[in-house]
């Protein structure tokens, strides 16, 4: 079920969700599947829905910073930093969380990941809920576990079926998931590129922003760092242009069932053929991460078999694109 999400629908969103009920809702990022955070009963919905281990944790989205102490029990000075710069944005901060609150979105860890979207559909909602006891919504992207996340309202109802409670926000503007930087272990942790590049997170937060792997305490669990994660039914494969070029030119007429997301029309010798379906990668990393998703998802819906995939310069900008590319094609 497809709202328009004017103010009778966010309420009635609202209201599913006081009552356990899940809601498909639009963020600046992707599209969510949400429930209330604080009712392990409804988040363990999402699990089912989605297919998802229970032990993978969710990140829970709050209105803004004032809801941040009902779920962390300690924030870093420079995580503040961090929420003042960038929040509300595509922005989740892995927290020490306050004990008892949000067990199963934080998949038995004693860290909680937060963030405040920007979306106005999102925000809407969020604030509608307070009043109603919905002090934050647990959102992991609304589609089956480790496939293409979603960026429009028709993306969720085909992954999640006609009967989900769907908030139409239009197209997702980032189109990839947020940045995600780990707070409890001293200092900023990059555990998922996103949008907001590490230069950025370092500028606003005064320190260096490290791997990892860098870092010898073990990293807390995140959404979406499994090395496998975003992949669509079709096998993805990622070249240069050349090898593009070279392997298209070998295949010749034999060429079948194939996507190439490149940021040139590739040529076999004689212009593509039939059986294969190209579409352009933009020159911006902005662009392509707002496309990314979309293209993905129209080359699966074309009953291609490969999607062979320009794989995009090694730059801070194109990271959270890359990030993603390599995850599709594990």
């Amino acid at each position: 079920m497809i709202l328009s999400a004017n103010e009778a629908a966010i309420a009635q969103a609202a209201q599913a969700l006081q009552g356990g009920q899940l809601v498909g809702l639009p963020t600046e990022t992707v599209y969510g599947l949400a429930a209330n955070a604080t009712d392990d009963a409804a988040v363990a919905q999402i699990f089912v829905a989605k297919g998802r281990p229970a032990d993978h944790p969710l990140i829970v989205h709050v209105a803004g910073v004032a809801q941040v102490p009902l779920f962390a029990s300690q924030v870093p000075e420079f995580a503040q930093r961090l929420m003042q710069a960038f929040w509300p944005g595509p922005l989740t901060l892995i927290l020490p969380r306050q004990s008892g609150v949000a067990t199963a979105s934080a998949g038995g860890q004693d860290s909680i990941g937060l963030r405040c979207p920007s979306h106005p559909v999102a925000q809407a909602l969020l604030r509608a809920g307070l009043p109603l006891g919905v002090l934050g919504v647990s959102a992991p992207s609304a589609n089956r576990f480790g496939r293409v996340s979603p960026t429009s309202a028709a993306h969720v109802q085909s992954e999640l079926g006609p009967d989900l409670l769907i908030l139409d926000g239009g197209d997702c503007e980032v189109g990839i998931e947020s940045t995600i930087i780990d707070c409890t272990r001293g200092e900023p942790v990059l555990l998922r590129p996103g949008q907001i590049t590490r230069a950025q997170i370092e500028a606003a937060c005064g320190r260096a922003v490290l791997d990892k792997d860098a870092v010898t305490q073990p990293a807390p669990r995140a959404s979406g760092t499994l090395e496998s994660h975003y992949a669509p039914r079709a096998k993805v494969r990622l070249m240069s242009a050349q090898d593009i070029a070279h392997r298209l030119q070998a295949l010749g007429p034999h060429a079948n069932n194939l996507g190439i997301w490149s940021a040139q029309r590739p040529e076999d010798g004689a212009g593509l053929g039939a059986g294969v379906v190209w579409r352009e990668q933009p020159v911006t990393a902005e662009q392509a991460a707002h496309d990314l998703f979309g293209v993905l998802r129209d080359l699966d819906a074309r009953a291609v078999t490969q999607i062979w995939v320009q794989l995009p310069p090694d730059t801070p900008e194109w990271e959270g694109v890359r990030d993603r590319l390599q995850r599709a094609a594990a």
